[in-house]
């Protein structure tokens, strides 16, 4: 029903009862009118059935309470259905009729107003014209979908493109997503194919929630699919290409925008949420953007300084310069060699120094370290720890 018949209608007129009837008059009236232009009654009578659908349209109207006031607002406000003054200003005699049609099409737009009333006259009233009686069907958004995928610790920071085989709602092949299975559902009765119904929410205004005899289809099967049990959808498996961004952590969720379960009626597809897991690497860790490697030395490397070569993840080594007298655990920056960032540049490689001891010794090698202790006997590494455990 267009905005412009439901303001122009005269559902009085049309049950034949006064402006001012009670409820009872009203129903009586509709009663005896529905008895006497029933389809059963007039089998054949195009006619009776049009005046059938008529009174059971003024029937929904006036029966009910609320909206019959808003009805009657509406009315009153539009002077049923079109503005006269007169064209040369208040004073003038002349008359001209304002097509509502225009006035609320571009009020429920939502962008910009016509007649001079702007978008919010179209949200008191769009609810109440859309509930008259259509019988469109609105478009569902399909279902999110949520799966898990594994990468290597390479693929993680360098991005991957992997397979991914995901289950989801679907249209039902077998019914073609009608969930009748001879493709002939009917037109809910209680949501007339919105899937959405009404409820007072105060003030007013009203509240929709989903249909829940037509769990929000606007369809009903009249003969169930056996594969979809009526509901239009079953579950279907399909393996996907995924794409997965460089730099991704462990135990991170992705949101792929339109991936997901197809929508129904027009309706756009459900989010896929994938959530990742990374394997962990025999060298390399990571801390953010950063990769991390901790780099064995030698005691004369520490001790004496030089240059000392690092491996790096999926590239060539790089060479760093160790400063002479460098301690085990000492950490080290290889700019440019971590993980790839969201802008595309790449955090740095942390390269943690471990003095290794040799567990085997030459002659040649027992007898230079047997000189160097005689050399060093005056100083005590350990000095400074008593004394500040004393002084604590």
């Amino acid at each position: 029903m267009s905005t412009k018949d439901f303001v122009e209608k005269d559902y009085y007129k049309v049950l034949g009862v006064p402006k001012d009837a009670t409820e009872a008059e009203i129903k009586k009236a509709y009663r005896k009118l529905a008895r006497e232009f029933h389809p059963d009654a007039n089998k054949g009578d195009a006619k009776a059935e049009e005046r059938f659908k008529e009174i059971s349209e003024a029937n929904d109207i006036l029966g009910d309470p609320k909206r019959r006031k808003e009805y009657d607002e509406a009315r009153a406000l539009f002077g049923n259905g079109g503005f006269r003054p007169g064209p040369g200003g208040p004073g003038s005699t002349g008359s001209f009729n304002f097509d509502l049609g225009d006035l609320f099409g571009g009020a429920q737009g939502g962008g910009g107003s016509a007649g001079g009333f702007g978008g919010g006259l179209g949200d008191v009233f769009g609810g109440l014209f859309n509930r008259g009686g259509g019988s469109r069907t609105q478009p569902r958004r399909g279902q999110d979908v949520e799966s898990e995928v594994t990468l290597s610790f390479t693929e993680a920071v360098e991005g991957a493109t992997v397979p991914l085989r995901m289950s989801s709602q679907a249209p039902c092949k077998a019914c073609s997503g009608t969930g009748d299975q001879n493709g002939t559902p009917r037109v809910c009765p209680t949501c007339v194919g919105t899937g959405q119904v009404s409820r007072g929410g105060g003030g007013g205004f009203s509240l929709t929630d989903p249909c829940v005899e037509c769990r929000g289809r606007g369809l009903i099967a009249q003969n169930p699919c056996e594969t979809c049990k009526g509901s239009g959808r079953a579950r279907s498996a399909r393996t996907m290409q995924v794409r997965i961004p460089a730099g991704v952590s462990d135990g991170q969720r992705i949101r792929l925008r339109g991936k997901g379960a197809p929508g129904e009626t027009g309706g756009p597809a459900g989010d896929l949420y994938v959530i990742v897991h990374v394997d962990a690497h025999p060298v390399f860790g990571r801390k953010g953007d950063n990769l991390t490697v901790t780099v064995p030395v030698s005691l004369p490397e520490a001790a004496l300084g030089g240059e000392i070569k690092v491996p790096t993840l999926g590239g060539p080594p790089v060479t760093l310069k160790l400063p002479a007298g460098t301690p085990g655990g000492r950490t080290m920056r290889a700019r440019g060699k971590g993980a790839v960032r969201k802008d595309g540049t790449r955090g740095d490689l942390l390269v943690t120094v471990e003095v290794t001891v040799p567990k085997d010794l030459s002659d040649a090698a027992r007898e230079a370290l047997e000189s160097y202790r005689e050399a060093t006997a005056d100083e005590d590494p350990r000095a400074e720890l008593f004394k500040a455990a004393k002084g604590a």
